[in-house]
């Protein structure tokens, strides 16, 4: 039988976190995670040759945030992952939820668009193809809240409730499919939230904080309703390997426990670095009112004073 998402036959022996971090590589995330840390390392050194300052903390973030992937995918987590219902489920919930956070926390569009040269007059090249896909109904469409919130909830209910998950788990190219969608869904539902790089929708922060909250609900249902069913729900868990010794059932309902936890932390991070941009927002806000107070001479300060000196003189 084959236990893993690398097409290796194998009897993996029971879970323990060591063995899980064991290095076993899936090439194609492999390679992905790489080339995201290159190019984005490259547009860091890009602007700081050319006298720009670039956020160290971005650069952590987002180097977190590959290496969060990097380290679900080419790990023994994922095959693991690929018997065990509740190794797939932290696969699941740190690849959705928590590296796109961080992906996003590291701002890769304005690095991108403030590293790339342009092309010149009336020519097109990365840069003025990313700024014309920023632009596009396309991106206005999968970025706007009526798309991402039901998307994010089918991602849970319309994929593990259906024989859908266990078509893609029957093969690597599906099993990578459902990761990068996984990835996907968690990068343009957050996208707008964060409010990071720029995008086709900036909403309010009372609005981004409504967003937020209407889609983590569903995560706690979801991860409710595995710990609530009696019978296994996902065909390819329904049977792990001997070698695992671990129970069905138990373990789908160690995964719905996973699921229900997991729909509190992005809520956490996102909430703090909203309320961190808010603070931030007021103070250049107040700064710029500073500023154009000094250019002025305080004007509006001096016709007010000057509309309380008439009112007195009226008076008198």
């Amino acid at each position: 039988m084959d236990h893993s998402g690398h097409g290796m036959t194998m009897d993996l022996p029971p879970f323990t976190l060591g063995r899980g971090l064991a290095w076993s590589a899936d090439p194609f995330f492999l390679v992905a995670c790489l080339l995201g840390l290159a190019l984005y390392g490259w547009g860091v050194v890009r602007l700081t040759r050319r006298g720009d300052k670039w956020p160290v903390g971005r650069t952590v973030a987002f180097a977190a945030g590959v290496l969060s992937i990097g380290l679900m995918m080419c790990t023994k987590l994922n095959d693991y992952g690929m018997v065990m219902f509740s190794v797939h489920m932290v696969q699941h919930m740190v690849i959705s939820m928590v590296s796109p956070i961080l992906i996003l926390l590291g701002a890769p569009i304005t690095l991108a668009l403030r590293a790339l040269p342009p092309a010149g007059r009336g020519r097109k090249g990365p840069r003025e193809l990313l700024l014309m896909l920023l632009h596009s109904r396309y991106m206005r469409i999968i970025t706007h809240p009526v798309f991402t919130i039901p998307m994010f909830i089918a991602s849970l209910y319309g994929l593990y409730f259906t024989p859908l998950f266990d078509f893609l788990m029957g093969s690597r190219v599906g099993h990578i499919a459902m990761m990068v969608h996984f990835l996907a869904v968690g990068l343009v539902f957050f996208w707008p939230i964060m409010g990071v790089d720029p995008g086709p929708h900036r909403p309010g922060y009372l609005m981004r904080m409504l967003e937020l909250f209407a889609g983590m609900p569903f995560h706690a249902f979801f991860g409710i309703a595995l710990m609530m069913a009696s019978t296994p729900m996902v065909t390819t868990f329904d049977n792990p390997p001997a070698s695992l010794a671990v129970d069905a059932l138990s373990d789908q309902n160690a995964a719905g426990g996973i699921a229900w936890a997991f729909s509190e932390v992005p809520s956490v991070l996102v909430l703090i670095a909203l309320l961190f941009q808010w603070y931030a927002s007021d103070q250049r806000q107040a700064k710029r009112e500073d500023r154009a107070a000094d250019r002025d001479g305080d004007k509006e300060l001096e016709a007010y004073n000057a509309y309380l000196a008439s009112l007195h003189a009226h008076g008198n």
